[in-house]
């Protein structure tokens, strides 16, 4: 990940822990989120495949441990992932490997990447907006090394009070249910979905559907869930089959969505 206000370090010092089911930080993007938010966009790239021969090209940006990485080179992608932590890339290079998933992932920042424009067919930006102090200069980078007509996709946080409590209370501070160190996230570094439509319209992308992510249960039993989790008496892979996460209409707490790279003027 990069360098923000919020405390990155853990993509360093607990890079480790990524294939842990043990390790709340991580273990609820895998058993929560991935799932979900992978099925939304496997369904957005069967309905808009990218033109031309040969297996589709993506960009992972912060790929982390390689969640999504490894999801879309089991779809059939040629992956290409970066991250700014090499602690968290050698965790992706050994999962990879482990799992005969031939993925290139290399050393790199959201804000500047390491590559010419148009190097990409597909691009993927997962759980990094919302830890960068300047979330338009990502924008901007990926818009450049897409191809035109090709897809972002995208999730992130909304800026709302419900979030406010379910990310930064529920998750982080409350003793009774948190599961991830105190200032991984920073509410306002959240960014609400007309913010985003507009840094993406900004840089020649074109925003498509955008849904929530949302658990699929009442919000009682998705605490009291959270609340067994932190007494130990559930696993992480057990909560996140209790809460049930899938895309809704609800865009509240956490959204996902995609955008399409514009022609150029006049192409």
């Amino acid at each position: 990940m990069t360098t923000s206000s919020v405390d990155n370090s853990l993509y360093r010092n607990r890079a480790g822990s990524w294939w842990d089911d043990d390790d709340g930080a991580f273990s609820t993007i895998r058993h929560f989120i991935n799932p979900a938010r992978c099925g939304w966009f496997r369904r957005i790239l069967e309905a808009r495949p990218p033109a031309g021969p040969g297996a589709p090209t993506l960009l992972d940006v912060g790929c982390g441990g390689g969640y999504l990485a490894e999801e879309f080179a089991r779809s059939g992608c040629r992956v290409t992932g970066l991250d700014a932590a090499p602690e968290s890339l050698a965790a992706a290079r050994r999962h990879a490997a482990a799992c005969r998933l031939d993925i290139d992932y290399v050393a790199g920042r959201a804000e500047r990447l390491p590559f010419p424009p148009a190097s990409f067919d597909l691009a993927a930006c997962c759980d990094v907006l919302e830890h960068v102090d300047g979330p338009e200069a990502v924008v901007a980078e990926i818009a450049r090394v897409l191809r035109p007509g090709g897809l972002f996709f995208f999730d992130t946080i909304n800026r709302t009070l419900r979030s406010r409590v379910a990310v930064i209370g529920a998750m982080q501070r409350w003793r009774a249910t948190a599961f991830v160190p105190p200032d991984t996230h920073a509410y306002k570094n959240f960014i609400k979905p007309r913010d985003l439509k507009r840094m993406l319209e900004t840089n020649h992308l074109t925003p498509g559907a955008m849904r929530g992510l949302s658990p699929r249960c009442h919000p009682l039993s998705a605490l009291l869930a959270l609340r067994r989790r932190a007494r130990g008496a559930i696993s992480f892979e057990e909560l996140g089959r209790r809460l049930a996460f899938g895309p809704s209409r609800d865009l509240s707490i956490s959204y996902i969505g995609y955008a399409i790279r514009r022609e150029p003027a006049g192409g």
